[in-house]
């Protein structure tokens, strides 16, 4: 938790240096679903507000990534866009609202604080939006479980596939089943059986026959429930959402461009 803290303190001072205004900086990633172990990285998020100049000439909000000395990293995303990523419901995003360890800038904190206050709700914004987003997160595991990718030839080479997509499939698998039985995202953050997949993370547990299966099998199974769920509920987007995230982007802004 210690080097979690220094991080959040570096990361803050590193993206302050590059000149950007900061909101917070949040931890994500598998500390925040017990799902770390000693050879995890620490990576950040970081929201950060537009200069006047850059909404008045209307140029692009900045999304883009830092890769620091030790190959770890840090998200930078304009507050505009983070505020569209958690109406997408993607959980890379949602999770910040969640995670134990972040540092919000004492200038913005009374004003940021509403969305964390009511961070369940912004989780269950669109449940459309959520299932189709957890869904196509595990399409995207499926498709890198074997991928070439230049990074993961050692670990191709030793497993025949990449055990750290295989442990995603099964992690968002349990996600889906549980958050649409009910359970508050907060817990369905961690998993029931953090042991098992840290094994399966490790490649501990599948040969490359039995992942391939089993990710199949998960993956399927995940598009027909979205399928079905889609065929018998309708949409529901919370139009309270949308006024809290506009409220609080106006509040926020309106404080970094010193207009009260």
């Amino acid at each position: 938790m210690e080097k979690i803290e220094e991080r959040l303190k570096h990361d803050f001072d590193k993206v302050a240096s590059k000149g950007h205004e900061i909101v917070g900086i949040f931890l994500q990633g598998s500390q925040n679903y017990g799902l770390d172990y000693e050879e995890s990285d620490i990576d950040t998020k970081a929201i950060i507000v537009p200069t006047l100049e850059d909404v008045v000439l209307n140029k692009k909000p900045v999304s883009t990534t830092l890769v620091l000395e030790t190959d770890e990293h840090i998200d930078l995303k304009d507050i505009r866009l983070m505020f569209d990523c958690f109406k997408k419901q993607n959980i890379n995003f949602v999770e910040i609202l969640f995670t134990k360890h972040r540092y919000i800038n004492p200038k913005y904190e009374e004003l940021f604080q509403p969305m964390l206050d009511s961070r369940e709700t912004i989780a269950r914004y669109n449940n459309y939006a959520a299932l189709s987003c957890m869904v196509g997160m595990m399409m995207e595991k499926l498709s890198a479980l074997e991928h070439p990718y230049p990074s993961k030839a050692e670990v191709l080479s030793k497993f025949g596939y990449d055990p750290k997509q295989l442990h995603h499939i099964i992690r968002l698998s349990e996600f889906i089943d549980r958050f649409f039985n009910g359970e508050s995202y907060e817990k369905c953050l961690i998993s029931g059986e953090p042991d098992f997949l840290i094994s399966v993370k490790r490649g501990l547990v599948y040969n490359l026959e039995d992942a391939r299966e089993l990710a199949d099998a998960l993956t399927k199974d995940a598009r027909e429930f979205k399928q079905g769920y889609m065929e018998r509920q309708k949409i529901n987007i919370n139009s309270e959402v949308d006024v809290l995230m506009n409220k609080t982007l106006l509040g926020i802004m309106s404080k970094s461009f010193g207009i009260k």
